[in-house]
């Protein structure tokens, strides 16, 4: 799988935290509210951006393992979370973090997701957890994965798989065939297989419910503004890096897109909890 920078991931932070679908964190917080501890897998963590999101929904006490393949992205982690916390101490390799009256003990798993997912998510857990991951994976990945959570009788939750819907601001007449080329660059091996790309939420929906789980989904979009610059410019020439790579639209094509100044953008998501039965 191809890896993320740490810049990257701080510079969308703030788009993905605020784009969560907050009745569905409330759904989740209600199904895990009776659990005095809760343990937590959260699969492709970067820098820990998803525990920071989504501790307020969950009790008290939280044992989080945050697992990511790139070794560079659990140091970035252990190190963002140290900064984030109101307190922090350590227990052998693990933090204890305090933060907002709750307590949260964090380990840290270096696991490739692909050759080795039991390893990854471990024993028994109550909640396992993603964030911009499944529309990097192939649909035989996600009905694998999918398994290997109900048989383990955890709660699935995850934001922001992209769900194909993209606009910019102002339009351009090349949106839609840009679009249509990076959809195609979505479908390419990102280390899972052939990608779902948008297509990966229904497929989330089908394997979990396949497994007999209950499954509830959310709109997550990011909604960019001129207040979002920094984020919107990065986007721009990653989307038609992207598309270049397709060979689907000409360089004049997609130079001429590139030409038009954007403040704005609009990248649907979608947000799944699927619930074991009772």
């Amino acid at each position: 799988m191809s890896g993320f920078s740490p810049e990257w991931l701080a510079l969308r932070e703030p788009a993905d935290h605020r784009a969560r679908d907050p009745f569905l964190a409330m759904a989740l917080a209600d199904r895990l509210q009776a659990k005095p501890i809760i343990r937590v897998v959260d699969l492709g963590c970067g820098t820990g951006s998803n525990i920071r999101a989504t501790y307020a929904a969950l009790g008290r006490e939280q044992l989080w393992t945050l697992v990511d393949y790139d070794a560079r992205l659990l140091a970035a982690a252990r190190t963002t979370l140290r900064g984030w916390a109101d307190g922090v101490s350590e227990d052998g390799d693990k933090l204890v973090l305090q933060k907002s009256g709750k307590t949260l003990i964090v380990a840290f798993r270096q696991a490739d997701l692909v050759t080795d997912l039991d390893t990854a998510l471990g024993g028994d857990c109550d909640l396992v957890t993603a964030s911009a991951l499944f529309d990097l994976c192939s649909a035989e990945f996600i009905a694998r994965f999918a398994e290997a959570v109900a048989a383990r009788g955890a709660v699935f939750y995850t934001v922001l798989t992209y769900n194909g819907i993209q606009k910019w601001t102002p339009r351009h007449s090349l949106d839609q065939p840009m679009a249509d080329a990076f959809h195609e660059h979505q479908k390419t091996d990102k280390g899972f297989g052939v990608s779902a790309g948008p297509k990966a939420a229904k497929a989330l929906a089908r394997a979990f419910a396949a497994a007999g789980y209950s499954v509830k989904e959310g709109d997550s979009p990011w909604l960019l503004t001129r207040s979002d610059q920094a984020l919107v410019d990065a986007l721009v020439p990653g989307f038609a890096g992207a598309v270049r790579e397709t060979g689907k639209l000409s360089a004049a094509q997609i130079d001429a897109w590139l030409s038009g100044a954007r403040h704005g953008s609009e990248v649907g998501h979608t947000d799944t909890l699927a619930l074991p039965p009772t």
